[in-house]
């Protein structure tokens, strides 16, 4: 089968290809459909492009049980399958196909009342999942990406290295660097002749403007295997709604956030704004397939220099976090600009909280710092959603540079991803208050075991010689203390001397001794470390309230 080159298609559609004699040419892939609903089978049949895509329908089966073994028969590429079928369901069959066949690529098909099934199945392995009813160009897209997928994992090693370097060369590569240039490089310079040199971006007379999708995840962990598929249905919806509108578009997905770049005549403008709201709109009716995620937008300025690309950029990355204010859901554009920050203040009086935290080993006064600081945020009329995060990550700057983390810039940078994925000011501030608890109780365990430990083991040291003549200054040499310091602490820890404690530990030995031996009291007085029997008998009679000989006989 043969393919036309363009140099703007996309890699999956490059890769599905080897060239073979000046052609391209593809094997053919095998699919099976599993779907209890006749007439939803011959929609799907009618539905693909079989030839275009290089696939052909090896079996159809109308129940899981039928499909399980059709599968285990034919072997096939692909499986597209009901989640819900007679005798054995969507997700059984799933799960007993991938332990067989885990290369299989799955597509299940789900209505929105079933979709706890399809996210369980997901968990699986599935390729993707389409929701009735079914969408031609969706199907489409999806075997094409799948069939890619496939291609790509059948080739030799050699076929692979070559596919990779003509991949890293693929022109829509290039022009998606631009986005991560754009997110990486604080001093990026633009032009008309740099976009298309560097980026192969052929610009036009009329508007730059940037935008920004952004998925929040909540308090909850989301799976990377959902992240990925829902980000991946953003790109597809933005791409379908927006690239035939631009005279030129790029668009970019890391993580939970998709990046796009357009230039566009001035007289779309509107209809390039209602499209991405309709994306967003698509998105939102999707958004409680996956509990608990929200989508917002936001719309840099319009410039008409393509040299102020990045500065769209900028102001499109700080109205994202509007919807900390506003809420999620919706599209996110310009607003004035402030003199000064509000809470420039307010960080004085945090760093006083911190400060009192940190000496008395408490998180109670860093706990009320951060409430004060959610307070006074609460109390500025109109505050902004990137005034809000900007006093967040100065107080999470401050509270770790005094309570001194041990891997600061790593904490620091995990602590903005657990942010990015908040969709309220509340949300962010639980999670600068789990940032602190956490990290002040590795403070407090730090200090506990710097104090405790040399302790344990000077108790231990004395344990194992006490019959021997041990003073504070050997003790406090083997826990490697000062003997001042060795005895402060030891009091502290212990609420008691050095002193004390060893006549205590030899006191109770020769108890030990007096009532379960029949050592004379001379050799008990020898193995507990007395030399003199007067101080030893001394000692006891204090100790217990009566003298050895007397306490063996009570005790003995």
């Amino acid at each position: 089968m043969k393919f036309a080159r363009n140099c703007g298609k996309n890699i999956e559609e490059e890769i599905q290809g080897l060239t073979v004699d000046g052609e391209e040419t593809m094997s053919i892939q095998k699919v099976v459909i599993a779907d209890d609903e006749e007439r939803i089978c011959r929609l799907i049949e009618a539905l693909i492009d079989w030839e275009t895509l290089g696939l052909e329908i090896a079996a159809v089966a109308h129940n899981g049980v039928e499909a399980c073994e059709i599968v285990e028969q034919v072997k096939p590429d692909i499986l597209i399958t009901d989640i819900r079928m007679p005798g054995c369901s969507g997700l059984e069959l799933v799960e007993q196909v991938k332990r067989s066949q885990p290369e299989i690529e799955i597509i299940i098909i789900s209505g929105y009342a079933h979709f706890e099934y399809a996210q369980q199945a997901i968990k699986f392995g599935v390729g993707d999942y389409l929701l009735k009813p079914i969408s031609k160009a969706e199907l489409n897209s999806t075997l094409q990406k799948l069939s890619g997928r496939i291609s790509r994992r059948k080739e030799s090693e050699q076929d692979r290295k070559e596919l990779l370097r003509r991949a890293q060369q693929d022109d829509e590569q290039l022009r998606q660097s631009l986005i991560f240039d754009l997110q990486d490089k604080e001093g990026l310079s633009l032009s008309g002749e740099i976009l298309q040199e560097r980026y192969h971006l052929r610009v036009q007379e009329g508007l730059f403007q940037v935008f920004l999708l952004h998925m929040d995840s909540g308090t909850q962990t989301m799976s990377e295997a959902s992240a990925q598929i829902m980000m991946e249905k953003a790109r597809g919806f933005l791409e379908r709604g927006l690239r035939d509108k631009c005279l030129e578009f790029v668009l970019a997905v890391r993580g939970y956030q998709a990046v796009g770049v357009m230039n566009y005549r001035r007289q779309d403008q509107k209809e390039i704004r209602r499209a991405l709201k309709n994306c967003l709109g698509t998105l939102e009716t999707q958004k409680n397939l996956f509990q608990p995620v929200a989508f917002s937008a936001s719309l840099g300025g319009e410039k008409t220099r393509c040299e102020d690309i990045r500065e769209s950029f900028r102001e499109a990355e700080e109205l994202i976090w509007e919807r900390l204010v506003r809420g999620t859901g919706r599209l996110l554009e310009r607003q004035g600009t402030r003199k000064l920050p509000f809470w420039k203040n307010l960080l004085d009086t945090y760093l006083s909280d911190v400060t009192a935290a940190a000496e008395v080993l408490d998180p109670a006064p860093a706990e009320e710092g951060a409430k004060k600081l959610l307070m006074a945020v609460r109390s500025v009329p109109d505050v902004r959603g990137s005034e809000i995060i900007n006093l967040v990550y100065a107080a999470a700057d401050l509270f770790a540079a005094r309570v001194q983390l041990s891997d600061r810039s790593a904490a620091l940078e995990q602590f903005h991803a657990q942010c990015e994925r908040r969709s309220s000011i509340e949300e962010v501030f639980d999670a600068f208050a789990a940032f602190q608890r956490e990290h002040l109780r590795t403070l407090i365990d730090r200090h506990e075991n710097e104090t405790v430990r040399p302790v344990r083991k000077a108790k231990q040291y004395i344990q194992d010689h006490f019959s021997e003549q041990i003073t504070l200054e050997e003790v406090s040499d083997a826990v490697g203390l000062s003997p001042a310091y060795f005895s402060t602490l030891f009091k502290k820890t212990q609420g008691e001397g050095f002193a004390r404690y060893l006549i205590r530990v030899r006191m109770e030995q020769a108890k030990l001794l007096l009532r379960e031996s029949n050592l004379p009291t001379s050799e008990v007085c020898r193995k507990v470390g007395y030399n003199d029997l007067k101080h030893f008998t001394h000692t006891f009679e204090k100790a217990a309230g009566v003298k050895p000989s007397t306490y063996r006989k009570l005790y003995g």
